[in-house]
């Protein structure tokens, strides 16, 4: 797997915005990701150094559209921790 399509997008949310203050980042990947290969396609795209990497598997919830049942799509985020000291600049607005 190709290391750019591993990282699908970055989570903006409040808690990632906080998170990011100390240092971690959160990233929607792909579901076949492992976590050294998450943590290669972050220090390759972003050139930064990754520590360790957190993966959770988002589970389904149960939603209605015009009323009819159905569920929302899975998927997988992962929880990358950086060396203190460094940032990813595309978060920082710079």
């Amino acid at each position: 797997m190709e290391y750019d399509a591993i990282l699908i997008e970055p989570v903006l949310s409040e808690k990632s915005n906080i998170m990011r203050e100390i240092g971690q980042y959160i990233f929607k990947v792909d579901a076949r990701a492992t976590k050294p290969m998450i943590m290669e396609a972050v220090a390759k795209t972003f050139n930064v150094h990754p520590v360790s990497c957190k993966v959770i598997n988002v589970t389904s919830k149960p939603k209605r559209l015009r009323g009819r049942p159905g569920r929302t799509a899975e998927w997988k985020k992962a929880i990358v921790r950086l060396q203190k000291g460094e940032t990813i600049r595309v978060f920082e607005g710079a």
